[in-house]
């Protein structure tokens, strides 16, 4: 079974030999203690091109030290990572299963195979508190390094790592000051590997394009976190972490959705004409595929807590348990089809699709003009068509028609909201604003659209039951809870609109 661990540390570049300063000087620290020496070989896996190192995750198959085993590490914030261990087992070559899905949407179905032995020596020195507990810990590598395939490359260095250990940021900054006044200088390179095969340092992160950027570079920005964010939630997902089926859904939809309503700056690029409509419809088949896992939980998490509120003298038959066992059926069902799909060559092209419309910004004429002057139209066009579709749904009957028409409106609103979210790096608070009610627009109506489809289950779930010679009363109550609570939500929805149409939020798009 996998540990996993959260691994915050520095690498500094250092002359074999060079002596480092008294740490008991710091703050927390009470002492200091030698630890025992460690040798440590390891094989690096990556794909023939290195997808994973230049993705900044490194897996490895390490012998010797107090943590021998394979290792994957993942990206997770400012000199941190999150590193998945599991023991060594049998093979050497082969990586565990259970290592290759969390990087697949990096592999998307290239082998994975040895391209470099690193060994090093290592030296250590532990920073302890006054009750003895380790706060950091100071290694002293000398480093050996053969890199593996048609061309090796050897290289030795010497470096010096600060690791927390149990401390806090506090520790970590005092010691990273005190090893620089020393001295040492941070290393450009967050792994021995990269070092290894002679990457250049990652680039330096660009700030968030501001009110001077071109509409490009606003809408390049806003696609590339998203993808980010997608392969981030991907490994999560094939892992069935909560939420992360809910958060990837929304995610794709951001994409999508940015991708329609700014259609026209990226008409002469990698996704111009119908091959933007293409892409726009492989997301929105991811979308559905992740959406059936996620209707289902949200509906059995609904039916779940709309039974449990019933008294216990109306609670007639088995109802939490068909319940339980109607969504365990079609939740274990939709969870198999989402990671088929995520295993998929559509999916992996439709990877490759992203990462080459996020390459670089739109060179459509429209693109390179100021954000500022181009961008509020398209989301003026978006807000418009939220009004027009909510002016429908009051006007439409009750019934279905009208739940229809809000769950129509719902959808035009969730539009607005992203595109809001998506130029709000060029226009500040006001986009920010608007974004946050076309939200709280979107979130009643999607309460009202929960209901709706509530009423639809718990009436098949009562006509089961009744075929089952079990007594339908207690259903019967739970569709007339989620009718009153769809009537109460169209009203509340009417208030929020009256409130998020105001010109207020709109003055900076015109």
């Amino acid at each position: 079974m996998a540990v996993k661990a959260r691994e915050t540390e520095i690498k500094y570049e250092a002359a074999a030999g060079v002596p480092l300063p008294t740490f008991d000087v710091l703050p927390q620290v009470a002492r200091t203690r030698q630890a025992a020496s460690e040798q440590l070989d390891a094989e690096y896996f990556d794909t023939g091109d290195l997808r994973l190192i230049r993705a900044g995750i490194t897996l490895r198959r390490r012998r010797g030290g107090h943590d021998s085993g394979w290792h994957l590490k993942l990206p997770a914030g400012p000199h941190t990572r999150c590193e998945i261990r599991l023991p060594l087992g049998r093979s050497r070559t082969r990586v565990p299963d259970e290592l290759a899905r969390r990087v697949r949407v990096h592999t998307r179905g290239e082998e994975l195979k040895p391209v470099a032995m690193i060994s090093t020596s290592r030296r250590r020195q532990l920073l302890l508190d006054g009750s003895g507990n380790s706060l950091a810990e100071v290694a002293s590598d000398d480093v050996t390094a053969r890199t593996l395939g048609d061309a090796t490359r050897e290289s030795q260095w010497h470096e010096v790592e600060l690791e927390l250990t149990g401390g806090n940021q506090d520790v970590l900054v005092a010691a990273d000051n005190l090893l620089r006044r020393a001295g040492l200088n941070r290393s450009g390179q967050s792994a021995k590997l990269a070092r290894a095969l002679g990457l250049p340092p990652p680039p330096a992160q660009k700030p968030p394009p501001g009110g001077s950027a071109t509409a490009g570079q606003v809408l390049q920005a806003y696609l590339g976190a998203q993808l980010a964010m997608l392969k981030t939630l991907d490994p999560m997902v094939r892992e069935s972490e909560p939420d992360a089926v809910h958060q990837m859904r929304t995610t794709v939809r951001r994409l999508r959705s940015t991708l329609q309503v700014f259609a026209p700056f990226f008409a002469d690029s990698v996704v111009a004409g119908s091959v933007s409509d293409s892409l726009a419809d492989e997301l929105r088949w991811l979308g559905a595929v992740l959406g059936e896992a996620r209707d289902a939980e949200v509906l059995a998490g609904h039916l779940a807590e709309r039974a449990g509120q019933l008294p216990e003298e109306l609670m007639v038959g088995p109802v939490m348990a068909r319940v339980l066992g109607h969504f365990a059926r079609i939740g274990a069902e939709a969870q198999a089809g989402v990671l088929a799909a995520l295993d998929s060559p559509r999916y992996f092209a439709l990877l490759d699709r992203l990462d080459r419309v996020t390459a670089e910004p739109p060179r459509t004429g429209i693109a390179a003009r100021a954000a500022t002057d181009v961008l509020p139209a398209a989301v003026r066009k978006a807000y418009g068509t939220t009004s027009r579709r909510m002016k429908q749904a009051r006007r439409a009957p009750a019934g279905a028609r009208r739940d229809n028409a809000l769950h129509r409106a719902r959808k035009a609103a969730k539009r607005a909201r992203y595109a809001g979210e998506a130029v709000a790096p060029a226009f500040g608070q006001e986009a920010s604003q608007f974004a946050r009610q076309m939200k709280r627009m979107q979130s009643v109506l999607g309460d009202h659209q929960d209901a709706v489809i509530a009423r639809r289950t718990e009436r098949e779930l009562g006509m089961s039951a009744h075929l089952a010679g079990e007594n339908a009363f207690s259903y019967g109550l739970m569709y007339e809870r989620d009718d009153q609570a769809a009537a109460a939500l169209q009203k509340h929805a009417r208030r929020t609109w009256r409130e998020a149409s105001r010109s207020r939020y709109r003055r900076w798009l015109h």
